[in-house]
């Protein structure tokens, strides 16, 4: 999945965190109550077992060191993705195995979705081209066959609680890539789209993440602004749709890319931004956000952060050379940050392209796993066992 021209910075720092992940403090200063406050996400079975394949290739080599690191890397929490609608089955599978941990621990476990399945999805790029098509009555499909089936799973689960991320890679065109014809074409569907999905998924255990791409994208003084006023209009139109006002969490950045969430070196490339890592790019935005009457929260995908000089420029963006990011729940210390989270499954590629004899966008990649697992942050070996 590509977000654009323009990406991201440096490697991630932060106090630590220890497994199964689970929040215990509320970060914003107002009345909003942080979703992620006394629950425990929810750990991917099926991510667990592709990483299996990694764990044998560290054992035949002796490696117990590099090992044990996977078995704790199979304890961190990953986002569920939803990228066709064959696949709203995740979910059911994801309830199923959430409910009886909940019902084992006592723990309100929180199930993090991604809902990614918009017509003409990634117009700048194509790498992640989804399987509907506005010319093709996609977007009725979107809304009956994909969108409502996902609306009345989550629904359902009244027992448990849900953060989903809308449709990373999208809105975001609309701010910088409008004079791609794909994009300027493709906008009109992601408006209406992403408004659809967020009346349909208005319900109390359900949080709502609109994608704000990341600091080397969105973060740009002149594209903030722009970007705060895109989805205030799509928020506007998920309001005119329902029977009352459309509410959504914040935003997630960062999803499928490299930057740290605190840069230990600031790269050469991120010189004029103020954005230069994605906890100052939280902080910058928020007062367009607010600007607009939209709450500034986010969480940030951690999953994958790229070494120190692993990039020339920000917008390098495939399968770069990172390592594990901070697990989930490490302590940020900002304010505007429900939490660090991992929404891209670390392993999957991005494409053929980045890293030697990477596969096709979505395929599990064995030998970069074994990169990100050597250079990994030091709080995955502080998660329990």
């Amino acid at each position: 999945m590509r977000p654009s021209t323009l990406l991201a910075a440096l490697s991630a720092a932060g106090a630590a965190s220890a497994g199964p992940t689970r929040w215990h403090r509320r970060q914003n200063g107002t009345d909003d109550v942080n979703p992620f406050t006394g629950k425990t996400l929810f750990v991917n079975p099926e991510y667990a077992a592709k990483l299996d394949q990694t764990l044998k290739t560290f054992v035949a080599k002796g490696d117990e060191v590099h090992a044990t690191r996977i078995k704790k890397v199979q304890k961190v929490s990953t986002f569920v993705w939803v990228s066709r609608i064959a696949d709203l089955s995740n979910i059911d599978a994801a309830v199923r195995t959430a409910r009886e941990v909940q019902a084992k621990t006592g723990e309100r476990q929180l199930i993090g979705l991604v809902l990614y399945n918009l017509p003409d999805r990634d117009c700048s790029a194509g790498e992640s081209a989804g399987e509907l098509k506005s010319a093709e009555d996609g977007l009725k499909r979107y809304k009956e066959e994909y969108v409502a089936p996902y609306a009345a799973k989550v629904a359902a689960a009244k027992d448990l609680d849900f953060a989903i991320v809308l449709e990373p890679d999208s809105l975001a065109n609309l701010v910088t890539n409008m004079e791609i014809a794909g994009c300027a074409g493709a906008a009109p569907v992601y408006r209406e789209g992403i408004a659809h999905a967020i009346t349909s998924l208005q319900y109390d255990h359900v949080h709502l993440y609109l994608d704000a791409a990341h600091g080397g994208w969105l973060g740009w003084d002149g594209n903030m602004p722009i970007a705060a006023k895109v989805f205030s209009e799509v928020l506007a139109i998920a309001s005119k749709n329902g029977t009352q006002k459309a509410k959504i969490r914040g935003f997630a950045t960062n999803v499928s890319n490299y930057n740290p969430f605190n840069a230990i070196v600031r790269e050469n490339y991120t010189e004029y931004s103020k954005s230069w890592d994605e906890s100052n790019y939280a902080t910058s935005f928020s007062a367009y956000l607010e600007e607009e009457g939209l709450p500034a929260h986010f969480i940030v995908d951690q999953s994958r952060v790229h070494l120190p000089g692993a990039r020339k420029e920000w917008g390098e963006w495939c399968n770069v050379e990172a390592g594990f990011g901070a697990v989930p729940g490490t302590s940020n210390n900002n304010t505007v940050v429900d939490s660090l989270v991992w929404i891209k499954p670390p392993g999957e590629s991005d494409g053929q392209c980045g890293f030697a004899g990477s596969p096709r966008a979505g395929q599990w990649h064995d030998e970069y796993v074994q990169f990100l697992v050597k250079n990994a942050h030091p709080t995955v070996d502080e998660v329990k066992l």
